[in-house]
């Protein structure tokens, strides 16, 4: 089952937290971390080295 990386962002793009997600797909993941951000607007998911998702300002970038 592949390992996600939800990374939770400040209004000036930098971490301010990281969870793993596990889950079978991209979708599955990013359900999961919708879920665990309790309304933080901007958030990457990453499936290894590979960017799934990108969010600013709850607009999704990629």
């Amino acid at each position: 089952m592949p390992a996600y990386r939800l990374y939770r962002l400040d209004g000036a793009g930098k971490i301010t937290n990281a969870e793993w997600i596990e889950a079978d797909a991209d979708e599955e993941a990013l359900h999961h971390a919708k879920l665990m951000l309790d309304g933080t607007p901007s958030f990457e998911l990453w499936e290894r080295k590979r960017l799934v998702a990108r969010f600013r300002n709850g607009i999704r970038l990629g």
